[in-house]
């Protein structure tokens, strides 16, 4: 199971965009920007949910759960940049794991909205990405593989899209992964819900949104472990193991000061979690 990069983001209204394209003068503050275009979207479509070329990213966790190249098993969770990083820097960071690493994406809804989301914003911020577009076209010994399974054909498997792929990529089949990872015994969501980021961030909770979107990426890894012991790619026993692995690893990451919530996200672990023999 090593060489999987598991990843999630957190975005907000795009207030810069929203005031460029409406022609908003500058007099007018960004809450009151973003306060009136989701009323207009609301009013709209039902949903305050922007379009997602209007989404500006504020944090990308990540899970990497690699074999180092002296054998030992690598699993960390994090989130990239820190709390003062721009849009464009943490974008890139993110790119950048894709180009040194060749990994497994794994994601939830990804293809759907985070994928799509940071299409848009690499275009918009200038970010370099060229290993994760790659196709094949040049034709070298180190691309050819890339014709036939990329990141970016929806049927290729360097991403792996679990909401996508376990709904049969029907959306009316789709299911929420704080409800599935629930019922499978892990913690779900905690802290906030995505619904919850843009008031976060205007109360300056940048700590708590990046919390919160590094349990979304465990919980998402976690489901992961579960679809492979399904798919036979797993015995019973390593998957057990993994579970253990993963808790022993969150349990050190619970001793240090930043990252102290994990003890909550431990205590809520289901004994029937590892009920899978």
């Amino acid at each position: 199971m090593a060489g999987v990069l598991v990843f999630d983001i957190e975005t907000i209204p795009d207030a810069a965009g929203i005031r460029r394209l409406e022609g908003i003068p500058d007099s007018v503050s960004d809450l009151d920007v973003v306060t009136q275009a989701l009323a207009d979207r609301k009013e709209k479509t039902g949903s305050e949910f922007m379009p997602l070329h209007l989404q500006k990213v504020v944090a990308i966790s990540c899970v990497i759960r690699r074999t180092t190249r002296d054998g030992s098993p690598q699993f960390k969770v994090g989130s990239l940049g820190d709390a003062n990083s721009s849009e464009k820097e943490i974008i890139q960071a993110f790119f950048d794991l894709i180009e040194k690493y060749t990994p497994q994406l794994v994601s939830w809804n990804g293809s759907g909205f985070d994928l799509p989301v940071l299409h848009y914003r690499a275009l918009l911020n200038g970010v370099v990405c060229s290993r994760y577009w790659e196709m094949g076209e040049s034709g070298d010994s180190d691309s050819r593989d890339f014709k036939w399974n990329n990141y970016i054909s929806r049927y290729h498997m360097r991403h792996i899209d679990l909401m996508d792929l376990l709904a049969k990529f029907s959306g009316r089949a789709n299911a929420p992964l704080d409800a599935l990872a629930k019922l499978c015994g892990f913690p779900g969501k905690m802290g906030m819900d995505g619904g919850q980021v843009w008031q976060g961030f205007l109360d300056g909770k940048i700590k708590e949104i990046r919390d919160y979107c590094e349990t979304d990426v465990v919980n998402t890894y976690l489901v992961y472990c579960r679809f492979q012991r399904m798919r036979g790619g797993v015995s019973p026993e390593e998957y057990q193991e993994e579970l253990q692995f993963v808790k022993s690893e969150l349990l050190k990451e619970s001793k240090t000061p930043q990252g102290a919530f994990w003890q909550g996200y431990l205590d809520n672990f289901s004994e029937d979690s590892q009920d899978i023999l």
